[in-house]
């Protein structure tokens, strides 16, 4: 008898060059053993260095697609990324709204890894309002959690990123200067841990594109928010450590398959 697969929808950005975005999203769910159902919320113009430009996709094509996969599929977590627009804001804040049982992990891609600004005026306003109240983990890195927090010190982001509703935050490090990358834990209104990890020597393309769908794919599995956090840092941090290169001046891949080859 068939078993259904644990399926993970994804709402993120396409990038051309497959390191980050929707094709990272889909790679690293399938990598924790489960099935990623994807929605573009935006098209971009991008390779492993920069993002040139971006366009969101048509709203109500976007919404038809992610209403058509939930009349149809038992999902078992969203995940987020990039969005595009403030019209794909309100559309997913509306299916978060209709939806509240779903666990939603959102990673929110504000900047592109070589610095291009991946949002338009107002739409920091419409994710605390519309997304953050729904969000089971937010995984932002340090310079998108000082963004949504207007805050500087990492430990008060956190602290504000959870009184604007967020259930649990994963503040990543490493854009910091510190020796080690040092993720800080948030969940049910404090400060819990942090994570210390070894920084590896490069730059990377897709590596919170990666993290948090790890995560959603554990989450979808049933697994507790910290297991599924630790576990899926765990994943991440080696798929960075295994990453290759495509471009002769671009960030690393994350080898979101790495497992495939350890032993040989």
């Amino acid at each position: 008898m068939f078993q259904f697969h644990p399926t993970v929808l994804s709402l993120s950005g396409f990038d051309p060059s497959g390191g980050a975005g929707i094709q990272a999203d889909i790679e690293s769910i399938a990598s924790m053993g489960g099935h990623a159902v994807p929605v573009i919320t935006a098209l971009t113009v991008q390779n492993t260095k920069n993002v040139d430009y971006f366009q969101a996709v048509e709203t109500q094509l976007f919404l038809d697609q992610v209403n058509k996969i939930l009349d149809d599929i038992p999902v078992k977590a969203i995940k987020i990324g990039m969005i595009g627009s403030i019209n794909i804001i309100q559309s997913i804040g509306n299916i978060l709204q209709q939806n509240p049982d779903l666990p939603v992990i959102y990673d929110p891609v504000l900047t592109a890894g070589g610095g291009a600004k991946l949002t338009e005026s107002g739409m920091l306003d419409a994710i605390k309002e519309l997304i953050l109240p729904h969000v089971t983990i937010l995984t932002p890195n340090s310079p998108e959690a000082r963004q949504l927090s207007n805050e500087k010190d990492l430990k008060v982001c956190g602290d504000k990123l959870m009184q604007l509703g967020c259930n649990a935050v994963l503040l990543t490090g490493t854009h910091e200067d510190d020796e080690h990358v040092n993720n800080l834990w948030f969940h049910d209104g404090r400060y819990v841990e942090t994570f210390s990890w070894d920084r590896l020597p490069h730059e990377y393309h897709g590596s919170g594109c990666t993290l948090a769908s790890a995560i959603a794919a554990l989450i979808a599995q049933g697994l507790d928010p910290f297991n599924a956090v630790n576990e899926a840092q765990d994943y991440s941090w080696n798929t960075l450590q295994h990453a290759f290169q495509i471009s002769n001046e671009g960030q690393l891949i994350p080898n979101r398959f790495y497992w495939q080859h350890v032993d040989e």
